[in-house]
């Protein structure tokens, strides 16, 4: 009767553990959507790829014209300046106290293929002297046009059109690749619940069976069916049962707090996990997922930027040690008046045009040192990448032949469960009409324990693997379908 009370004791303490104040049921892949919409790591993920997002928004705003309005809306002065009397043949100070505004609307435009700006404006100031000569004028740019590049320096405006585009590529796919980072910690957590929960079972199970076995034991060795050392065996059975029990239930409750931690979820949540069901037998070959990886995997788009900004650097050294010119023209019109009206009355045609010219002569060797320095960096930046995607293809390669052996493992391992099971019934009928011994029945119950055991590995095996692949082809292959197409949607209805 003690026994039966311990049993149900312990009963309605694993009990407690899932009827606290919030129980849910989850499965594998709403665990995963809730991790990827609502834990830190997504959060932080999210912000980095808006960040980013915004970034290139700037940068294609920086493509389209611009307008800009300059001023000077009040400018007074009152002081003494040198000037020359023609009269006496000297210098001499005189006072002096004027007003002067202006206001300047341009529009500019750059010029991605020569690195040159184009830009239209419109101009008009006006200015005042005090004193004894007092006289006030309006001077006037209706319309100029104007361009002006280096000719032979840097065009930043090329290199930013090359790699731009690919930074916010690389950042759209790198948020796309931690979310599947995210999505394997989540396999993780889940699986380590999914096994301290099974471990809680098989616990509270080899309680009852444990102490069943024991009031058998006691019953034979009345009879001397059995000696006095299995008794004490069956007895130790049983005591060694309620401490890995208690122990179970520890595990249980740190594995509950890592899972519901990580979704940031409420503390005092509960779940109860449906264990996936067999996955869908998927073919992949590696030759399919080493294309999918290099149309999608951040890390190649990374060693494509890599190479451009070294690529860049060489441009930027080498022009900047070489002879350079620069040409600015503006055509347009201007007036001079004293009054408002007369200011834009038959204006007189403007033309600018100006020529700079730049020399090295001397600089013992610092453009030279630093051209080939660049040069020499990428050299080494064209051997770096090439070893880092030798070592990407590889890993590709063994992931999908680990995801190719955990298909097969699933079948073997559900199939040692069941027959493990069985096993150990048949065993347990057997000792208890006394046709077997205890260590058979021992041996039984750690096979059937250690084949429910290695079932939830493979499980967690082939759902890692799988993810994995997803990780670094950005690429789900259950649907058939590349990732960024499913984000492209979704952030097209957002923004």
């Amino acid at each position: 009767m003690r026994a039966y009370r311990l049993f149900a004791l312990l009963i309605l303490s694993g009990l407690a553990l899932t009827v606290s104040s919030q129980t849910m049921r989850l499965d594998l892949q709403q665990s995963i959507k809730i991790a990827n919409d609502s834990s830190l790591q997504a959060f932080r993920a999210k912000n980095l790829y808006l960040s980013h997002y915004w970034e290139y928004r700037s940068f294609k705003a920086g493509r389209l014209p611009s307008l800009s309005f300059n001023t000077t809306p009040v400018q007074y002065r009152r002081d003494f300046t040198r000037r020359y009397d023609s009269n006496k043949n000297i210098d001499v100070y005189r006072s002096q106290q004027s007003f002067y505004t202006s206001g300047n609307l341009s529009i500019s435009q750059n010029f991605d293929l020569t690195g040159g700006t184009f830009f239209i404006d419109s101009e008009l100031g006006y200015m005042r002297n005090f004193g004894d000569n007092a006289y006030s004028q309006f001077s006037s740019v209706p319309v100029r046009i104007g361009y002006s590049q280096s000719l032979f320096g840097f065009n930043g405006f090329k290199w930013e059109k090359k790699i731009e585009p690919l930074k916010y590529e690389k950042a759209k796919k790198q948020f796309l690749y931690t979310r599947e980072e995210i999505s394997e910690s989540v396999i993780q957590y889940y699986f380590n619940l999914a096994m301290s929960r099974m471990e809680f079972d098989m616990a509270v199970d080899n309680v009852a069976s444990s102490d069943t076995l024991y009031r058998i034991g006691q019953e034979r060795h009345k009879i001397a069916s059995i000696s006095q050392s299995d008794l004490l065996t069956l007895k130790l059975d049983a005591v060694n049962a309620r401490n890995t029990l208690k122990n179970a239930e520890i595990g249980l409750k740190r594995a509950m707090f890592n899972f519901v931690s990580f979704l940031n979820m409420d503390k005092e949540t509960r779940v109860q996990l449906t264990l996936p069901e067999r996955p869908r037998e998927i073919e992949i070959s590696a030759d399919r997922a080493l294309e999918f990886a290099k149309q999608n995997n951040p890390d190649f788009l990374g060693y494509r930027q890599e190479m451009f900004e070294a690529e860049r650097e060489v441009d930027r050294t080498k022009k900047s040690s070489d002879f350079d010119a620069s040409i600015s023209a503006s055509l347009g019109f201007n007036q001079v008046s004293d009054n408002f009206s007369g200011a834009y009355k038959k204006p007189l045609q403007q033309d600018v045009v100006s020529v700079g010219i730049t020399i090295p002569l001397v600089d013992w060797g610092v453009r030279k040192g630093r051209a080939n320095m660049a040069r020499n960096n990428l050299n080494v930046a064209k051997i770096s990448i090439r070893q880092k995607e030798l070592s990407l293809e590889q890993d590709i390669i063994m992931t999908v032949n680990d995801f190719n052996i955990r298909q097969s493992q699933i079948n073997s391992a559900e199939e040692a469960v069941e027959l493990a099971t069985m096993a150990y019934n048949v065993t347990k009928e057997r000792f208890i009409i006394g046709k077997t011994d205890l260590n058979s029945l021992t041996l039984s119950l750690n096979r059937q324990n250690t084949a429910r055991r290695n079932y939830i590995s493979t499980l967690m095996d082939y759902w890692l693997s799988y993810y994995k692949l997803r990780k670094l082809t950005l690429f789900d292959f259950l649907e058939q379908e590349i990732l960024t197409e499913q984000f492209d949607r979704i952030e097209s209805v957002k923004y």
